[in-house]
């Protein structure tokens, strides 16, 4: 309990969450009200959904929750779908004047609520960013388990530094938004960005639960992508690799030279046709995917110099800004 509590907002991306939505509400404000009575963080504190250019009628129920409790819930709506991270950032800065400390964490409830109280208490302790860290991958399919802990792995090869089994249930506070306020990147990828920022951290861990209701809205397509934005995003060991590789065929080519002419000179050169084959398609192959991956830092480069913005708030919901108008 402490004697001055202060201000959290949570921050919950939603996009086609109307079926988890109201459970969802029901329990973070059940939460609020065990911490505000404890006096764990102030009666100030909000929870802001983020509609991220939902199809269904997630804001319709976040402006029904709105109206229903303005001293709970708030609502950002996006003027169309922006991605999951651009949703995150986008309440986080528009809420980082408001509060002293701000969570993040998914719609699905998949997120433990009860890790809440632990984050909350090591941010008293002195922490200014404090990650949501998996203990456990029991709920994954096998599948979905080796290829996440192979990105997190991958990534830390690569040079990245993320924290392992972390997704983006964190919390963070004024001092680490204003800071991550001054990245302007437009490839976000926040698993990379925070521990960037620096600052005294920590780790609560959890038991990541099965989706309360509705559908992931991370298929495998989303997830190689986000994987590759990730990498591409925070290590040029991916072109480093391609010099290597490249110097790597230029000795292989020589080799190939000298047995050629060796077997020229032996008149049996027509036995060559199948490697020479196999050659031409394994050094055709290692080309376009080089292309392919200085492509992909191309169309970054392309993206960040068009400057435009991350995303686009249509209407924001606040109990405290309509006071302030009325």
């Amino acid at each position: 309990m402490m004697q001055n509590p202060e201000i959290l907002y949570m921050v919950i991306p939603c996009y086609n969450e109307e079926a988890v939505l109201p459970e969802t509400a029901r329990r973070l404000k059940e939460k609020y009200q065990t911490l505000q009575s404890e006096s764990w963080i102030s009666p100030k504190s909000r929870i802001v959904f983020v509609n991220d250019g939902s199809k269904d009628a997630t804001w319709n129920i976040i402006q029904q929750l709105h109206q229903q409790d303005p001293d709970f819930f708030s609502g950002i709506n996006l003027a169309h779908n922006s991605g999951h991270q651009n949703a995150v950032l986008a309440g986080l800065m528009t809420v980082k004047e408001m509060c002293n400390m701000a969570i993040t964490m998914d719609a699905d409830l998949q997120d433990d609520v009860n890790a809440i109280d632990a984050m909350i208490a090591k941010y008293y302790e002195g922490n200014q960013i404090v990650y949501g860290v998996r203990s456990a991958r029991k709920t994954d399919s096998f599948f979905k388990r080796v290829t996440a802990e192979g990105f997190y792995k991958f990534m830390k090869l690569m040079g990245a530094d993320v924290v392992y089994n972390h997704a983006d249930f964190r919390l963070m506070s004024r001092r680490v938004l204003q800071e991550l306020s001054q990245f302007k990147e437009v490839n976000l990828f926040l698993r990379g960005m925070v521990p960037l920022i620096g600052f005294q951290s920590c780790n609560v861990y959890y038991e990541r639960a099965e989706r309360f209701a509705g559908e992931s809205k991370y298929p495998l397509k989303k997830m190689i992508s986000f994987a590759v934005n990730g990498i591409t995003s925070f290590s040029t060991k991916p072109l480093k690799l391609i010099t290597t590789l490249g110097f790597l065929m230029f000795l292989v080519s020589v080799a190939a030279f000298i047995w050629a002419f060796a077997v020229k000179i032996a008149g049996r050169s027509e036995l060559g046709w199948s490697s020479t084959v196999c050659s031409i398609w394994l050094i055709g192959g290692l080309q376009l995917l080089c292309l392919g991956m200085i492509g992909e830092y191309v169309g970054k480069i392309y993206a960040e110099v068009k400057q435009r913005p991350r995303y686009i708030i249509a209407e924001f919901l606040n109990q405290s800004e309509e006071k302030s108008d009325s």
